[in-house]
């Protein structure tokens, strides 16, 4: 056999293995030593921060450890210097809960932003389900912030991991979600939830990314969210869902009903996504300087498109204030009720519909506080009668005028009629006559009209504000069992245009009782109606309306909030009641002709404004007399 040879290569090899293992185990050593040290760093400075603020807990303090340069130096080449925020213990799909007495909301590490809003004093329209009112939920919603760096990157914070610490000062839960270029650069939303309270703190701030952002113009911040359906009828609740917004120190608009609605308001404070009976606001103390707003409307066909209302998108500029984002702002998850967004004093009760001029001014100054009074202490169908009651008392010297104005023109009628059979040929001198007439009998024919005028601003404002009422929302009465949406009692196998699938009670009992008044009293009116030349006869107009008044009742009502269908049925009956109470014992047909005849025997003395009409008149029949001379000629 050969002998084998001692190989000098193979001994140098082998040396050096030895020494790289015993460098690598030295090296390993070496860093697991200051790790420890770090670490030990890390715990004394946190208890001492917790020792120096002793009201101050923390719930939640995660592992802020760089991981390996390998790692970061894989994700540069797409998220650049965020690449740090992506090699953080947080960078996974987790969440984060704030909570109290009225909401529950759950902010996700991935975007930072809200994905789930709880509203948990409020059921949706299912009676008995026990599903809670949800805002926010499977990705119905998006908030991002677009960022361009330095190296001509775009990144969108709705797709980055943000780092959570969630700490408690006294009762309030402060959320701090940080985005991360650097131990010391990063972006950060901070949230603030203070107990019974719809609206959160929201501030949006940056620190030391000057150096990677550019920041000599704006980024976007994009805002969207698909609206959820929560009331029984999704075309009612579809009717009052729109986008509002304040504008230029305190100005409210909205984006309007319909496909793809847009605005650009300028000098933005709020956004606020309204639903019919909840909202969700984002507000800002420094204005966006000019906003995009667009609404898309979802229901097609309310058969099929079951589960959402609108597509809402907002777009608006944040600024750069010396190199870094500062932004406070607040979000609102809550009703969309009159009383408590005006509590928070932000004119946020502007986005409840309660028409505009007088109409909005009688629902503020009188319907709400007496209705609010009465549903404090009894139930809300009893205060819907009790509040009508209340208004008709209210109006009835007004109505009082109305009846005994036509009723003195139902005693002139005859008289009127013979001026009119004798200047027949002679308009202007047959209104010069009437003129005199009405003067010496004392009768001013429009004393009907304004008394039915000045009811009307009421009856308006009736429309406005059931329909707001965020009260009557799931409250029943009788068979109807939400107040605020249609009182079903008969489901009808097919679908009768403009009226629905469905028959509701309210409605049928309304029509019924404006029958009967118009019955009662559109022959009174007609009568009180003196004969116009091209004029339409009044008696044919309300006989067409005694059956018009009734079936517009039944159509457009069919499918409305039965609180306002109830109010309109218990006002006519109110109304027929007074009429008959008048009739009965106020007005005497008899009394009035007496008292015109005995006017009619007394000197006049004429007002300002009957001696400028009268000189009017008589200076249009001089004129008329020349041209027919002239035309003589």
């Amino acid at each position: 056999m050969e002998e084998k040879k001692f190989d000098f290569n193979t001994i140098i090899g082998f040396g050096l293995i030895f020494v790289i293992v015993v460098w690598m185990m030295y090296n390993n050593r070496e860093s697991e030593l200051k790790e420890q040290q770090e670490k030990a760093k890390t715990e004394k400075a946190a208890k001492a921060v917790a020792a120096a603020t002793p009201k101050e807990t923390t719930k939640t303090i995660t592992d802020t450890t760089v991981a390996d340069s390998v790692k970061i130096q894989k994700l540069q080449g797409t998220l650049g210097s965020f690449a740090y925020s992506a090699t953080l213990p947080s960078a996974k799909n987790d969440f984060t809960t704030l909570e109290n007495d009225l909401v529950k909301l759950k902010i996700a590490n991935k975007g930072g932003y809200v994905v789930e809003a709880v509203l948990k004093k409020y059921e949706k329209f299912k009676k008995n389900s026990g599903q809670l009112v949800e805002l926010i939920k499977d990705n119905n919603a998006n908030f991002n912030l677009q960022l361009q760096t330095k190296d001509n990157r775009v990144l969108n914070t709705k797709d980055l991991f943000f780092e959570p610490t969630l700490t408690k000062v006294g009762d309030n839960q402060i959320l701090s979600m940080k985005l991360k270029a650097g131990a010391n650069e990063y972006l950060e939303y901070k949230y603030v939830l203070a107990p019974n309270n719809y609206l959160v703190d929201f501030d949006i701030h940056s620190q030391g990314l000057n150096t990677i952002l550019n920041t000599s113009k704006p980024i976007d911040l994009q805002w969207d969210l698909k609206s959820y359906r929560n009331e029984k009828s999704i075309s009612y609740e579809n009717r009052y869902a729109e986008i509002y917004f304040e504008y230029e120190d305190g100005k409210i608009d909205y984006v309007g009903q319909g496909k793809d609605k847009e605005e650009n308001p300028e000098k933005a404070t709020y956004i606020a996504f309204k639903q019919h009976f909840f909202s969700t606001i984002l507000l800002t103390k420094t204005p966006f300087e000019k906003a995009k707003l667009h609404s898309n409307d979802l229901v097609n066909d309310e058969k099929k498109d079951t589960i959402f209302t609108k597509q809402y998108k907002a777009t608006a500029p944040l600024a750069f204030t010396n190199g870094e984002l500062d932004y406070k702002m607040n979000w609102y998850y809550g009703p969309t009720d009159y009383k408590t967004l005006k509590n928070y004093d932000r004119n946020l009760e502007k986005i409840v519909p309660l028409g505009w001029g007088i109409f909005g001014w009688i629902n503020k100054f009188i319907f709400i506080p007496l209705f609010g009074f009465l549903s404090s202490f009894m139930g809300l169908g009893i205060a819907i009668i009790i509040f009508t009651i209340l208004i008709k008392i209210a109006m009835s010297p007004i109505t009082f005028k109305s009846f005994l104005s036509q009723a003195k023109m139902k005693v002139l009628r005859p008289e009127i009629m013979e001026i009119g059979e004798k200047f027949k040929k002679d308009p202007m001198k047959k209104q010069q006559e009437t003129m005199k007439l009405y003067s010496k009998a004392g009768v001013n024919p429009m004393a009907g009209c304004i008394p039915a005028l000045i009811q009307i601003p009421f009856m308006y404002a009736s429309f406005q504000f059931f329909p707001s009422a965020f009260e009557l929302r799931q409250k029943g009465f009788l068979w109807a069992d939400d107040l605020s949406s249609f009182d079903q009692i008969f489901k009808l196998p097919f679908n009768i245009p403009l009226y629905g699938d469905h028959v509701s009670l309210f409605p049928i009992l309304a029509a019924i009782a404006i029958f009967f008044y118009m019955k009662m009293t559109s022959g009174d009116q007609a009568m009180a109606q003196p004969p116009q030349d091209g004029m339409p006869d009044m008696a044919k107009i309300m006989k067409i309306m005694i059956y018009v008044s009734p079936v517009m009742m039944l159509i457009f009502f069919n499918s409305y909030g039965s609180g306002l269908s109830l109010y309109n049925f218990i006002s006519n009956l109110i109304t027929i009641g007074i009429m008959l109470v008048i009739k009965k014992y106020f007005i005497d047909s008899d009394k009035i002709h007496a008292q015109i005849q005995e006017n009619k025997t007394k000197p006049k003395t004429e007002s300002k404004f009957q001696k400028k009409m009268r000189e009017m008149m008589e200076q249009a029949e001089e004129q008329k007399k020349i041209q027919q001379q002239n035309k003589k000629k």
